[in-house]
């Protein structure tokens, strides 16, 4: 049985527990009062009706085991009656504000998620000669509206790709978000230069960032033989070459977070990666990386290599993502975004 069918049945288990122990008990103990555990738990899960129901059976429970312990129109029986009643009417006023909340909390999910379902565009499967992987897993309920944000653009200037982790979450991480994005989609296109770009996310986000809020993020371009990359403080990504070896491509010139570019004195620098045929390169947010295990332990990605040779690329990343899943044991406490890129051959 489900824990929700559990909790359906919880009420009249516990009220038949009570009527059995009082009938066994004899009339020298009384544990009619007990009776009122049926609708005080029926108002935790079930509906106003549900909970009225419940609080029906009790008062028919109570009434022939009053008679059998001799307590009928006594005011010890009356007094029962009456806690039986007022718990029934208090539980059914909780319930029905339980679930409006409910019901207002779950309105407010689907129209943020929705948002960020627009944001987050289905990337193509393939740009150019990539072909291109998605992950995108959710984290816990409480938290499950995150700022991870991604985008791959077949541009003039070639395929051109972000992956990004907004600092904190819910609607607010989900509008700087979609800052990012819409400056990127609008600059990828027009900027000749990768630096460039990234100097107009600067300029978007100084307009709308206050305090000390920030992205992390990979900007990416994609050219013959070759991967720019242009790092603002975000976990390196991981080159796998053809050849088997798999390296973690740390920048040279490490750049600020976005939203933080006027306390650098200089701007992050592109670096180039070698990126040939058969190659691949997995991008990620740090959800991935630090997501730990009921001991504690982070999340081994450069030990779980080997599940990105599958030989389709999406097969690979969904390969990963199970096996992340696996380590946490449950839901991630932040949201893990993957892009892999394989260059065929």
């Amino acid at each position: 049985m489900s824990a929700q069918g559990a909790l359906r049945w919880l009420p009249f288990g516990v009220m038949a527990a009570v009527a059995v122990t009082d009938v066994l008990a004899g009339p020298s103990l009384g544990f009619l009062p007990l009776l009122t555990l049926g609708p005080s738990f029926a108002s935790v899960s079930g509906s106003v009706q549900r909970t009225a129901m419940v609080g029906l059976v009790a008062l028919a429970l109570c009434i022939p085991l009053a008679a059998y312990n001799d307590l009928l129109l006594r005011w010890q029986n009356n007094l029962t009656i009456v806690t039986i009643v007022s718990v029934t009417g208090v539980g059914m006023l909780a319930g029905h504000l339980r679930l409006r909340r409910e019901r207002e909390l779950a309105d407010v999910r689907l129209v943020a998620e929705a948002a960020q379902r627009v944001l987050l565009r289905p990337v193509p499967r393939r740009a150019a000669d990539l072909q291109v992987a998605l992950s995108y897993t959710s984290a816990a309920a409480e938290a499950r509206i995150g700022g991870d944000l991604y985008e791959v653009v077949t541009t003039p200037h070639g395929v051109r790709l972000l992956i990004g982790d907004v600092q904190g979450k819910g609607l607010e991480a989900v509008e700087t978000a979609a800052w990012v994005l819409g400056a990127f989609r609008e600059a990828a296109y027009d900027e000749p230069e990768l630096d460039e770009v990234s100097a107009r996310l600067e300029a978007s986000l100084s307009r709308h960032l206050g305090g000390e809020k920030f992205v992390t993020a990979i900007l990416a371009e994609v050219h013959d033989g070759e991967i720019l990359l242009l790092n603002h403080g975000h976990p390196p990504p991981l080159h796998l070459g053809v050849d088997g070896e798999a390296v973690a491509v740390e920048p040279a010139d490490a750049g600020l977070p976005l939203g933080l570019g006027p306390l650098a004195s200089d701007r992050p620098k592109t670096h180039q990666v070698p990126f040939r045929g058969g190659d691949r390169i997995l991008l990620f947010t740090d959800g991935v990386i630090e997501a730990r295990d009921d001991g504690g332990a982070f999340y081994p990605l450069s030990d779980r290599v080997h599940l990105l040779r599958a030989d389709d690329p999406q097969d690979a990343l969904d390969a990963l993502r199970a096996d992340l899943v696996r380590h946490t044991g449950g839901p991630l406490p932040d949201d893990a975004a993957m892009l892999l890129l394989h260059r065929q051959t």
